[in-house]
Parts: C-alpha cells; structure tokens; sequence
C-alpha cells in the first residue's frame, strides 16, 4: 500500500530528472561542449541515439505512473458525460478511540468473560447483548472498555466509536439522548442538517434514534457509551442489529435487556501492587513489598490512585517506597474531615499536586475553570495566560504524571474526579480568577472562530463581528482549509456550548452574544438546529438583559434562519419580523435587508407568494443601495423561484439571470449552479429542453466540483425530467436511481421521496402502472410526514393518472382534486394546468363534455403562464373532444 502510494510521485520525479538530465546533456552535445565525464562519454558519441532512449524512458515511466494512478484512484466517484457519478465511496470507517492505556493491568477475568460472550454471539449469529460496565470511581471502567474495544477492533471492521455522556462529569449536565445520538449521526457520516429536528424532544429524539439504527443496519461496529447516567439516556442509543457491539461504562447498575453485567471493583492487593511496580519503572527487588502493600491501600486499591503514586515514585529518583508512605499518610491526615473512600483518593491527588513544580500547580488549577471537557494546547494557554508553548509543556508533564488522560487528536481531558479536585482548587483562587479564566477563553475561541469563518462564509459575505475593541487577539492553531476548520469545529463544539452556558451563568452577556454569532456560520450548515436554537435564544436573553438592540436583531435573525431550517415556519416569520424591527430601530440597512431576504424564503416556502414578492423586492432594493453584490445576487435569486412558483416565467428567467451573472461576477459557485439549476427548472416547463439539459449539466458538474452531494442529487432528478420528457426513460430512470442511491446515503427524506416519485413517473410511462403505485404512494406519504404542500400535490396528481391507467376511476378523480386544490392554494398555475390536462384524459373515452371543460382550463391557464408543453396538450385534448373544424 504504502508503494502505491509513493510510487506515483517517484514516477513523476524519476521521470523529470531523467528528462532534464538527458535533454541537457544532449543539448550539450550539439552545443559542442566537449569536456564530458567519462560514464557519459557514451551520450556525447551517439547524442540522437540518446534522445530515443530519452523517449522510451520517459514513455516507460509515464505508463508506471498511469498504472499506479489508476489503482490509486479506482474508488474516485467521477462525473460522466450523462449526468450520472460511478457509485459513491464506502463511508470512512471510524476510528475514534480513546488511546489503550499503558496503566492496564489484570482485568483478565473480566476480558475473558466479555471475549467469551462476543465470540459465543458471533458464532451461533445470534444478537450480541450490551455489555455493561460498573463500579465504583476511579476503579478503571473507561480503562477496561477502551482496552478491551482495541483487543476486539478487527472483529468490528466498520468502525469504533466513542462517546463520552457526561453522567457523573462535575459542573456538566448528562448529555440529553437526542444531543447524543445527533453527535453519533454526525460522526457516522449525516451530514448534520439532516438530522431529525424539532420542537417536540420525545419525537425527535425518537427519529434520530431510528435513522441511527438505520445507518448501523448490516454494520459490525463497536460503540462505547462512558459515563452513563442511566437506563433512560442510554436506550435511544443502542443500534438496532445485533451485530454491533456495545460496551457501556457506569457508576449505576444499570437495568438493560439482554445484558451482560461486568462489574470492576478494586484491584486485588498483589494486582495493585504489580501495578504500582511497572509504573514506577523501579526494579522489583529493591522496593519494600510491605510497604508497597501498605501504599496500594491507602489509596484503596484503585488503578487511578495506583498509577498517580507510582508517577510520584518514578520522577523522585531518591525517594524510597517508605519517603512516599510517609508523605501520603500526611496527606490523609490533612483531610481527616472526609469519608475514607474520598479521604483514600483525595489524599493521593493531593499529594501528587503539591510535588508538581508551582508553575505547572498553577496551571492544574486553573484547568478548574475551563468549562469544556477536553482542550488542546491552545485552549490550556488561553486558560492558564501561558504561551502555547509552555502550555504544551504543561499537558506533557500532567499526562507523564497521571493527572489528565490523552484523547485523539492531541487532546486532553480529567478524569470526572481529577476534574472535580481541580474545580475545588480553583474556588480557592476567589470567584474573579475563574471569571478572567473564562473571559480568556471566550477571547480564545473567538479568535479561533474568526479564522474558521474565513472558510465558512461564502465569497462576498460579511464575517461575524471581531473581538471588542481592545482585546487582544489569541494564539490560534492554523486553519489553512475548509476542511481544517470543519474538523477544528466539529472537535470544539461541546466545549465552545459549555464556555457560552458558563459565561451566561457569570453574567458575561458581551461574550455570549459574541461567541454565539461566531457559531452561526457552522451551526447553520452543520446543525443540529435544535442546539442553534437554544444558542439563540441564550444570545437573544442576554442581549435584552444588557440593552444591546443590534445584538438583539443579530440573535433573532439566526434564530429566524435556524426556524425557518426546522420547518418551525410560524416561529420563524415571528422572530425575522422581530429582528427587521430592531435593525430599523439601530439603522442597519444590512441587517434589515438580510433579515427581509431570509423572511421572503420563509413567505415563499409557506406559498404567501406575494408577501414573499414584496419582502425580496424590499431587500434587493436595500442591497443595491448598499452596492452588496452578494445579497443583490440572492435576492434575485431568491425572487425568480417566486416567479416561477407564481408561474410567471419571463419574470423568473429575467431575475434569475441576473443573480447568475453576479454570482459569476463574484466568483460564488454555489450560486451559480443553484441559479443554472433553477434556470434549467423553468427552460424545462416552458418546453426548451436543450437549454434545460444544458443548464443541468452545468449545475452538476460545479455541484461534484464542491463536493456537494445533496445538490448532485437534486441536479440529477432535474436532468432525469428532461430525459424522460425528450423520450429517453431508460435514462432519466439511471438519473433518478443515481439520486435516490445519493438522497438514501444523506439520509435526505424529503430528496429521497422526490426520487422515488419521479421513479414512479417513468414507471408510468414506460407502460408499467402497477410498478409505478406503489413508489408514488410512498412518495405521497413521506411528503405528508414532512409537511411538503409541493410534493403532496405533486405526488397525488401521478397517483391520478396511474389510478385511471389501473381503472380506478373514482379513485384518480378523488386525487386530482386533492392536488388540484392544493395547487391553487400553492399558486403553481403550471401545476393547476398539468392536472386539469390528467384528469381530461382520464374522461375523455366515457365523458367528452367534462374532459373538455378541463382541457380548456388547462390551455387557459397554460396560455396565461406561457407553458407550451401543457397548451399543446390541452389543445390535442379539446380537438379530441370535439373534433369539428374551427372549435378551440
């Protein structure tokens, strides 16, 4: 593997050092340069002879290279001429493990017996149960689940997981089941903004629990659940089929179904001390064995407590076993006060804090004030007031020493208990000491945050506000791409929530309205929108509290968007209406104009066409005042889907055109192909299928080029229309099964839905009704589980035409007039025309008189609209009807 991989580019170098070098040396020859070294003396003899060796070298190579090339990129999803992509790649396999700790010891029994039950499942195929794990803290639970997961990764080839659920973490809430399973489905590969979302938790929680035992369905993967609460927030979690394993870490005996109870008490006396040995990295047989006997106790045979004494022992050379018994039993009697098991463990933290040097004490202490549960370098500086440098140092020495844990990624966390002992320092430093901790970690992030949102925000678009006036600006890591600061993000999301509750709960509303519009960039796109809607809101709060109107209309405009994603229509209108109120109070035309442009999407999505009209028009003429090309751009774009819902179709191609020349203009490839995606749409129902096929391919092929598979998806259903009403249904239906294979993978319900209509469509025409039923009543009804107006309409008209075909007469009347009445409630007068031509057919064999009356609403409404497709329908239907010259 590793020579394919570098054996491309040593081709390529091989290949441009044997060129120049021989072109050289033979541009040498016919320059008459004589003086040669003698193992080219051959070169100089027979120079033109050279240049055919040159030739086949190069030829030779290339070939090499054009063979590597093609293996390495055998799984590449690439574009072809028709539309299509070749199928996507496998998801990653995760790999999110903790890493094994090098502090395990013994636990055979328990490793056994989990090894024994997995094996025993995997052999007979029977469902694998829940293994839980439970004990005492500070007994080494987390420890044995991630050993155990490593032991057992290669039987779990689709990937390991980890999730920490925050049960017993001090100064943290459980983590909710659906914040959970939203964290899950985004580590699985959904992209976040289709995740479920909602208002009513129990129902959400409960699609997101489906769609997850969805996506593990046919899986063998490995899940651990640390930290568990309780039986309630673990079970929305557990995968559906039975070949995942799941190991699940609790200080409750827990009570789950099937389960496997593996309960982890203290370390047996000679285990313990075994431990204590090997990580003191002193030889056996100079440690008093009494004494370390007397060690192991004191700390109450605990493997966190063990491993911490050792870590004491091992960096004081000149200790003995007996200097470390001495100095631990002193401890204990400084905190008498205790309960023995809290006095045991304390005792040993204690110690190993005040034998830290006391710039690294200071530094452990402030860590108390952090209010995420995992940093890095950079947060621990922004934390501590230390270079990054020093910080780094810092989090070598604490992990050498036992105090904090290393997680992926170059991070680091406590343990729930160190966690907790580090807080009690910190409350010793005085309230003001936490409050400027925490100040400098806000001023961190939003330093990070503004270098992410370089990459988030599109071409031309303004950034979030910068730091207050004043501040200084924080050591950030460098984020050179998109993807860098996607992954930056996704990795800082708990701990940048956890900063803005714990900033809010010590009044620091300037950094909470700050931090939580730096994160409207990521949680717009990345969602889950039920969490950006709680950040909101707390932003809108403070903001009230302090007076502060622009933060107010900011906070309320996101929360508008945030609605507006969820469906949450009627909230969303309420807060834009709101936030366009306070943003005339403060005169900030821009963010009065955004606001307009968002609440016109809104107007438009709930078919208050003209109110949406009026609210685009508004905006666009607030842009142009501003000269922003980029809002200018989408509020055209924006308006001309109104247009072409409204059906006039001049209007939308006039409008629509515009915003795609600007979006050229501003170099926006997003909105260039959603605009030539949406010209495509109205070349299409005016009949100018060349333009529309064009304008497709050109949207798909800039929708691969970013990467987008959502709107990959969506271009291919458009192109797969054109190809079935230009006669091609073998290749609008590869089209639409390309759609559907991409809509299915993104877990997109409402694309999935559209796919599986359009399938039903070309099942219809291709003469097979009985195939095409049962695609389009589910179509029908996932478009009325989502609320989707549109593609109920849409979906009851071809189940019209499909009944009729069957001969269901009644049946197709009953759903041509749903439609019918939805689409004039919509506005969509080319809709209102296509079904009025259906339901003429289906009477014209029996009921020429009423099948005429609806053709010629059709030609009307088609003549109106300008829609040549349906007027030369409905004019075939009213000549069918009454075929005497003259008439209609």
């Amino acid at each position: 593997m590793r020579f394919r991989r570098g054996a491309g580019p040593a081709a390529v170098a091989v290949t441009g050092v044997v060129t120049t070098t021989l072109a050289g040396l033979v541009t040498n020859v016919v320059s008459a340069q004589s003086r040669w070294p003698s193992w080219l003396r051959w070169l100089q003899v027979h120079p033109w002879l050279s240049f055919v060796i040159l030739g086949a070298v190069t030829a030779g190579l290339a070939a090499l290279l054009a063979v590597l090339d093609d293996r390495r990129g055998g799984g590449r999803r690439t574009a072809r001429t028709d539309g299509t992509t070749d199928p996507p790649d496998a998801a990653l396999v995760l790999r999110s493990l903790p890493r094994d700790t090098t502090a395990f010891t013994d636990r055979t029994t328990e490793l056994a017996a989990l090894e024994h039950s997995v094996s025993s499942a995997q052999a007979s195929g029977t469902a694998l149960p829940v293994h839980l794990i439970d004990g005492m803290p500070g007994v080494g639970k987390t420890a044995l689940a991630v050993h155990a997961a490593h032991v057992l990764s290669e039987r779990f080839p689709d990937g390991q997981l980890f999730l920490n659920l925050n049960g017993h973490t001090p100064g943290r809430n459980p983590v909710q089941p659906g914040e959970a399973l939203a964290a899950l489905l985004t580590a699985a590969g959904v992209p976040s903004h289709q995740i479920p979302v909602g208002d009513d938790i129990g129902a959400v929680t409960e699609a997101r629990a489906a769609m997850w035992r969805g996506r593990l369905a046919d899986k063998r993967a490995l899940l651990i659940l640390d930290n568990a609460s309780g039986y309630g927030q673990l079970e929305p979690l557990l995968p559906g089929g039975g070949a995942c394993l799941v190991l699940v870490t609790s200080r409750k005996r827990l009570a789950v179904h099937e389960e496997v109870v593996l309960p982890v008490d203290a370390l047996p006396p000679e285990h313990a001390v075994a431990l204590f040995v090997r990580l003191s990295a002193r030889p056996a047989d100079e440690l008093d064995h009494g004494v370390l006997s007397e060690l192991v106790r004191l700390c109450g045979h605990l493997p966190l407590g063990v491993s911490l004494l050792a870590a004491r022992l091992r960096h004081h050379p000149s200790w003995s076993a007996g200097d470390l018994h001495e100095r631990l039993v002193a401890a204990q009697d400084r905190l008498g006060e205790l309960r023995s098991g809290e006095r045991a463990i304390t005792a040993t933290f204690d110690l190993s804090h005040r034998d830290l040097p006391p710039e690294r004490q200071r530094f452990f202490r402030r860590l108390g004030c952090y209010p995420g549960t995992d940093l890095d370098a950079y947060a621990g500086a922004a934390v501590a007031e230390v270079s990054v440098a020093e910080a780094r140092r810092h989090l070598d020495g604490l992990y050498d020493d036992h105090l904090i844990e290393e997680h992926p990624g170059s991070r680091y966390r406590l343990h729930d208990l160190l966690r907790d002992y580090a807080r009690g320092l910190a409350a010793e430093g005085g309230s003001m000491d936490q409050v400027q901790s925490v100040e400098r970690v806000c001023t961190y992030y939003l330093s990070a945050l503004a270098a992410a949102n370089g990459h988030l925000v599109r071409s031309g678009a303004p950034l979030p506000p910068p730091l207050p006036d004043g501040t200084r600006s924080l050591q950030t890591p460098a984020l050179g791409s998109r993807a860098d600061a996607l992954g930056w993000l996704e990795n800082e999301r708990a701990n940048i929530l956890a900063c803005i509750r714990r900033a809010h709960s010590l009044s620091l509303y300037d950094s909470v309205v700050r931090l939580s519009v730096a994160m409207s960039p990521f949680l717009r796109q990345a969602g889950p929108w039920d969490q950006a809607v709680g950040l909101h809101r707390t932003a809108a709060e403070a903001a009230r509290r302090t007076g502060d109107e622009q933060a107010l209309a900011d906070a309320l405009a996101e929360l508008g968007v945030v609605r507006r994603f969820m469906a949450a229509y009627p909230d969303a209108v309420a807060a834009l209406d709101e936030a366009v109120s306070h943003y005339d109070a403060v005169g900030d035309l821009r963010g009065k104009a955004d606001a307009l442009n968002q609440l016109g999407i809104v107007r438009y999505l709930t078919a208050d066409n003209e109110d949406s009209a009026r609210a685009q028009t508004e905006a666009l003429d607030l842009y142009r005042r501003l000269d922003y090309r980029l809002g200018q751009a989408n509020a055209l774009a924006d308006l001309g889907m109104v247009w072409r819902q409204m059906s006039r179709f001049d209007a939308a191609t006039r409008t629509q055109s515009e915003a795609l020349s600007i979006y050229r203009e501003l170099g926006d490839r997003y909105g260039e192909a959603n605009s030539l995606r949406d010209l495509g749409v109205v070349h299409c129902l005016l009949g100018a299928y060349d333009l529309a096929a064009r304008h497709h391919q050109e949207a798909f092929d800039i929708y691969v080029a970013l990467d987008d598979r959502e709107h990959q998806a969506y271009a291919l259903n458009e192109q797969g229309v054109v190809r079935r009403l230009t006669g091609d249904p073998e290749g609008a239906r590869a089209a639409h099964r390309q759609a559907l294979t991409h809509f299915t993978e993104l877990g997109d319900r409402y694309g999935r839905a559209n796919s599986v209509r359009l399938l039903g469509v070309v099942e219809r025409v291709s003469g097979d009704p009985r195939a095409a039923l049962p695609l389009l009543a589910e179509a029908l009804d996932v478009c009325r589980a989502l609320g989707s107006r549109g593609g109920e309409a849409a979906a009851l008209n071809e189940l019209g035409v499909v009944r009729g075909m069957l001969g269901q007469r009644d049946d197709a009347v009953e759903a041509f007039a749903r439609s019918l009445e939805i689409l004039r409630a919509l506005g969509d007068r080319c809709g209102e025309a296509e079904v009025h031509n259906n339901w003429g057919t289906l009477l014209a064999p029996t009921s020429p008189e009423a099948a005429r009356a609806h053709f010629r609403h059709a030609l009307e409404i088609a003549r109106e609209v300008g829609s040549t497709l349906e007027e030369a329908r409905a004019s075939a239907g009213v000549e069918r009807c009454d075929p005497s010259p003259g008439r209609g």
